[in-house]
């Protein structure tokens, strides 16, 4: 593979993060399914079972309360496998919160949370997609 193919990929795999990350904070839980296959597994950074499938995914986010949160992506790293495949590891921060009747949100005590996501990213014929994304949390909240 061309160095010039493989920093595409990276590229374009970084942004199918950085695109998951804004549609999650808004809560566009649409934008958020969209992002992943058919068949795709997502394991939550707070544990549970997994959640398989598009649409049990997108069931999984929109059965969650409505809250104020912020996340920061960082040290994303793409080891592309092939032109159609991809791992990356990420570290995520995540602050979260309620709302407050200024507009403003109050922070969690336990924000923020800070974890890992390793994924399993395929090209499909909408762009990159998670096909397996599993977080996990590197401190006790």
């Amino acid at each position: 593979m061309h160095d010039e193919t493989r920093r595409a990929i990276e590229a374009d795999v970084t942004r199918l993060i950085h695109e998951y990350v804004w549609a999650n904070d808004a809560q566009d839980w649409q934008a958020c399914a969209a992002l992943y296959t058919e068949d795709a597994v997502f394991r939550r950074p707070s544990g549970g079972d997994p959640v398989v499938g598009r649409e049990a995914i997108l069931a999984s986010f929109t059965a969650r309360p409505p809250r104020a949160q912020r996340h920061v992506m960082a040290n994303t790293l793409v080891e592309v496998v092939s032109e159609s495949e991809a791992r990356v590891k990420s570290v995520i921060v995540l602050y979260m919160g309620d709302a407050a009747e200024d507009g403003l949100p109050v922070q969690d005590p336990k924000s923020p949370l800070i974890g890992t996501f390793e994924d399993r990213v395929v090209k499909t014929e909408d762009g990159w997609r998670f096909a397996e994304r599993t977080g996990g949390l590197d401190f006790r909240p």
